[in-house]
């Protein structure tokens, strides 16, 4: 499927957005508006002149959701909120937070629990909180099984929305893979960055969106990152494939404490 050039994605994220309406805030040269337009009609808008938008047959912000998670044409409706990471991404998480013995380690919405797996196997005591029952439920067989081996660390799960738990800052690693929908990975990262020690550090797989939308939401947040000294870097395309999902994803680590003076 043919890729969105980034300085679209970047228009098209920065775009007013309201109920079926999209209007573009910026003049545009004819050869990049037909190129835009080209992009919405495929996501199903038209261009309506009494509206000055194109307008869509239902929820816009549904329809642009998937172009600027995946950088894709694409009409088909995704759930971008459950999407398991792969194990090769997991245990590199796992090496990028530099997990050592002992340390408390916390995977929120951790799903099927793939990173708290390599975070167990790097020593940690691992605690995992997932929302849906019914991957809780598998999750809590997943951590039994690895308690039975003699060499795993401790591991506990918690069905919870973690949004509605209040940080503590008692973890020495974060390791996660938060909802990408909505941009709520935004919020769940900056909601488990309260759950660090001093000098401890975060390590989230993102929308690789965070790179390039501007509106206030991606802007404070990639200054957040910068004002704690952390990193942002693109993961190679594909990334997710093995997940059943297109996205374009990024990695971003923060180290609780790593505030430039």
């Amino acid at each position: 499927m043919p890729q969105i050039a980034t300085n679209i994605l970047r228009i098209l994220g920065a775009a007013v957005v309201e109920g079926s309406k999209v209007s573009l805030v910026s003049q545009l040269d004819y050869k990049l508006y037909l190129e835009i337009d080209k992009v919405l009609q495929a996501a199903g808008g038209k261009w309506n002149r009494s509206a000055k938008a194109h307008v869509f047959e239902g929820d816009a912000a549904e329809a642009l959701e998937p172009i600027l998670l995946t950088g894709e044409y694409s009409r088909i409706k995704q759930d971008f909120g459950q999407f398991d990471t792969p194990q090769p991404l997991a245990g590199d998480v796992a090496d990028r937070a530099d997990i050592r013995p002992q340390m408390r380690v916390l995977e929120p919405s951790a799903g099927l629990g793939n990173i708290a797996v390599e975070a167990v196997a790097a020593g940690g005591y691992v605690h995992t909180i997932e929302i849906d029952a019914a991957r809780c439920a598998r999750l809590a067989l997943r951590i039994a099984r690895l308690e039975s081996m003699p060499a795993a660390s401790f591991c506990t799960g918690q069905q919870a929305d973690f949004l509605d738990i209040q940080p503590d800052a008692s973890y020495d690693r974060i390791v996660m893979n938060p909802p990408f929908a909505g941009q709520d990975d935004i919020r769940h990262v900056i909601h488990a960055f309260g759950f660090l020690r001093r000098n401890g550090r975060l390590v989230a797989i993102m929308s690789a969106g965070i790179l390039f939308r501007t509106n206030k939401l991606t802007t404070t947040f990639r200054d957040f990152v910068a004002d704690h000294g952390g990193a942002i870097e693109p993961l190679p395309e594909g990334s997710f494939r093995s997940s059943g999902t297109a996205v374009n994803t990024c990695v971003v680590t923060i180290v609780a404490g790593g505030r430039h003076a």
